[in-house]
């Protein structure tokens, strides 16, 4: 199943698996699909993830209290795959994957029925035994673009990158914020000079007017943040909530 940008914008979602435990995540992920999210991606939990916000840390902890591996997050791609032919991607920092082995990984991950990968500290320069892991399995590669990328790199981005482009709205961490920043825009643009993928815009969108607005310039927005802190807030009530949320972000596509 290739990923799949039919909506306008579409919704990437993104969950930290295990948190707050692996069967709730199954419920979540389920529970967003229904409502309207076309691609999800995992999140596998790190010890130190300096990309991302208060909100995602705190999960991230969450889930490595209870112990959950990537391995685990495999299993529960290969759960939803069972039911649901949605987009998945594994969203995860080098460290894990690079514990596992990148060869057994995409096996891994073609094997759970997986549509690709987003390492978020790989560099460009050192990706090589990556991408050819992946290319083997025909697994999709996703990279970070950032509104700091120089024209060179967003180019470089553009030609490892296989499945979506995902524009990083602003420099800084993860987490929701007032507006999008005009970067979001600008960086958009000019990646479309080097890429024919959809470009999905993430970091900070929380709101139904936020994710209109990416509608207008980028084929898709990913909303991260905003959702763990749906789940963090609701315990007991997690999918419902999460299904709720997406609603109502999507309602006006």
């Amino acid at each position: 199943m290739a990923l799949q940008f039919i909506s306008r914008p579409s919704l990437v979602a993104y969950v930290t698996c295990g948190d707050p435990d692996l069967a709730t995540t199954l419920d979540i992920v389920l529970a967003a699909i229904d409502a309207g999210a076309d691609i999800i991606e995992l999140g596998v939990p790190f010890s130190d993830p300096v990309a991302d916000g208060p909100v995602i840390q705190r999960a991230s902890e969450r889930a490595l209290e209870n112990g959950t591996t990537l391995e685990n997050v495999l299993n529960l791609a290969g759960e939803i795959r069972k039911k649901s032919q949605t987009g998945l991607i594994i969203f995860s920092y080098l460290n894990p994957i690079m514990r596992m082995g990148v060869a057994k990984f995409s096996a891994a991950a073609a094997q759970a029925g997986v549509d690709g990968a987003l390492v978020t500290d790989l560099p460009m320069e050192e990706a090589d035994d990556y991408l050819a892991e992946m290319r083997k399995k025909n697994l999709a590669t996703v990279f970070l673009a950032a509104p700091t990328s120089t024209d060179a790199r967003l180019k470089q981005i553009a030609k490892a990158s296989t499945g979506f482009v995902y524009a990083v709205s602003r420099t800084g961490v993860t987490g929701a914020q007032k507006q999008l920043p005009d970067d979001a825009q600008k960086l958009v643009k000019r990646l479309r000079r080097y890429t024919k993928l959809p470009i999905a815009v993430g970091f900070g969108i929380s709101t139904s007017e936020q994710f209109a607005s990416v509608g207008e310039f980028a084929d898709a927005a990913v909303i991260g943040s905003a959702i763990v802190e749906t789940i963090e807030r609701n315990p007991g009530k997690e999918a419902e909530s999460v299904a709720q949320f997406v609603r109502s972000l999507v309602v006006g596509r």
